[in-house]
């Protein structure tokens, strides 16, 4: 285990709240698992701090209803990428 679990939890929470990070962003930003990131902000953060979760819970939130369109907008730019190389 990396460090003290009560302790990385309320880090990683203040971390998405802060920078309105995604589960996979906050774990590259701390090269930790994605599974380690979501349990610690999902789980220990609602016993921990039940206010940052709440904050956190918002921001997943949002991330979570906008994925779509940046999964488009991606795919969108590779597209664009190839048809400009073709050229």
């Amino acid at each position: 285990m990396k460090g003290i679990p009560e302790d990385r939890a309320l880090m990683l929470g203040q971390y998405i709240v802060d920078h309105g990070a995604t589960v996979r962003s906050t774990a590259a930003a701390f090269g930790f698992s994605k599974s380690l990131v979501h349990k610690d902000v999902t789980e220990r953060l609602s016993r921990l701090s039940p206010e940052l979760w709440e904050s956190v819970h918002a921001v997943l939130m949002k991330n979570r209803d906008e994925r779509h369109l940046r999964g488009g907008e991606a795919t969108r730019e590779k597209y664009s990428r190839l048809r400009d190389s073709q050229m």
